[in-house]
């Protein structure tokens, strides 16, 4: 390969990588601040949660019309485009002067980041076919295991010396990083633009035939149990962690960093047995990791066994379930649909952060001093995703069965080029 092409997959991979990022760098990097931001704004726990619960709403919800504008108008302008409001909301937030007009902040940069995140799956949809684009996509979430895992660290030592406004200066300035390299490298890959795509009327059909497909759902379904699970420890690990178990902020992040360190492993893990398992096959044994990790996490809560390994092993497992299943189920489900890549990497996203948004704040809700909502919500999750992966994979349709009839479903060397 010409040492052109090779620098040029490679700030690629660095970009998509970056771009994907964003969205566990905006959750993870301040987790260790929640209780201090309790302290600060004179809030309740549930209120101080909306500033990630709104964060996952306004995600899920621009993702269905990011999706559909990087269809009728390329990916770089709106990944450029979420960059700059990233970076402006981030600012926004570090200033904010009130606990609702940080949450107003999240919201924006929820959208900006949406914006980079549906662009990079649906580029890598652009430029390689299904199991190629889940090694490829496995590749850049492998590197991006390192922010869950470097996130927390950074963000507990930056609460501890700086305080909460500080790990918002360093999302905005990761945000003017990823703007400058996107302006500077990043190449359209959307080659087929669809004029239609934010009609309403064709916006509308195109998610009615996107939703209609068993396929799609085959494989949405499972991942949105995964990502689900994580989402519990998301939201409730610092309130677990810092006031159950005593762990301070400083330490959290090293704390949280050990379970997310299961991602970065399941993503490494799949990339060499995918050829050997195929996309169904790597799902199912994910899946059944994340159903006994959840099983064995609510066993030892309902057991009263209130100790760390009985919470962090289960959870390392669950979390490393879904870096095994979440590349092969987000290339899995928008593989038949070429043209609208965008719509359907929005429609599963959209689901993903509805599902997990919903039950991160049951998991805030029903916090009462003990590890039981985290570990019962955990199961919850894992078994939604392996009853999933057990029923509706076994009868998903081939990959060609769902596409329009009328779009190809593979995209020639030549066109992808």
């Amino acid at each position: 390969m010409p040492r052109a092409s090779t620098d040029a997959s490679a700030a690629l991979l660095f970009l998509l990588t970056g771009f994907l990022a964003l969205q566990p760098l905006s959750t993870d990097l301040y987790l260790a601040s929640l209780p201090a931001l309790r302290g600060h704004f004179s809030e309740s726990v549930s209120s101080v949660q909306l500033t990630l619960s709104a964060f996952l709403a306004g995600f899920a919800l621009s993702q269905l019309i990011a999706g559909p504008l990087s269809d009728r108008f390329g990916r770089r302008p709106v990944a450029v485009g979420g960059c700059a409001l990233y970076v402006g909301a981030s600012l926004a937030g570090m200033l904010a002067p009130s606990l609702w007009v940080l949450i107003g902040a999240r919201v924006l940069q929820a959208i900006g980041v949406c914006c980079t995140v549906v662009c990079a799956r649906a580029i890598v949809r652009d430029l390689h076919e299904a199991e190629a684009g889940a090694r490829v996509l496995a590749r850049a979430l492998a590197w991006m295991g390192i922010a869950p895992i470097a996130g927390p660290v950074a963000g507990g030592l930056l609460q501890a010396w700086l305080g909460w406004r500080a790990n918002l200066a360093a999302l905005a300035l990761l945000g003017a990083i990823l703007l400058a390299a996107a302006l500077r490298t990043l190449a359209e890959t959307n080659r087929h633009p669809d004029p239609s795509a934010t009609d309403l009327r064709a916006l509308a059909r195109n998610y009615a035939r996107i939703a209609a497909s068993r396929r799609f759902w085959a494989y949405a379904l499972p991942v949105t149990g995964s990502y689900g699970a994580l989402f519990c420890f998301i939201s409730g690990a610092s309130f677990v962690l810092i006031e159950i178990f005593g762990i301070s902020a400083q330490r959290f992040g090293f704390v949280y960093a050990l379970v997310t360190l299961g991602y970065l492993l399941g993503t490494m893990a799949l990339r060499p047995l995918l050829g050997r398992l195929g996309l169904v096959g790597a799902i199912r044994i994910g899946a059944t990791v994340a159903f006994a990790s959840g099983a064995a996490m609510a066993a030892f809560a309902l057991a009263d066994v209130r100790t760390l390994p009985a919470v962090l092993g289960p959870m390392f497992l669950a979390v490393m379930a879904h870096g095994f299943i979440q590349p092969a189920c987000q290339i899995g489900a928008i593989d038949p649909f070429p043209r609208q890549a965008g719509a359907a990497a929005a429609l599963m996203g959209f689901t993903m952060l509805s599902i997990a948004a919903l039950a991160g704040w049951a998991v805030g809700a029903l916090h009462d001093g003990s590890t039981r909502p985290l570990a019962l919500g955990v199961a919850a999750c894992g078994a939604f995703c392996a009853l999933s992966a057990w029923t509706l994979l076994r009868s998903a349709p081939a990959a060609n069965e769902d596409a329009d009839a009328s779009v190809p479903t593979t995209v020639g060397a030549e066109e992808r080029a």
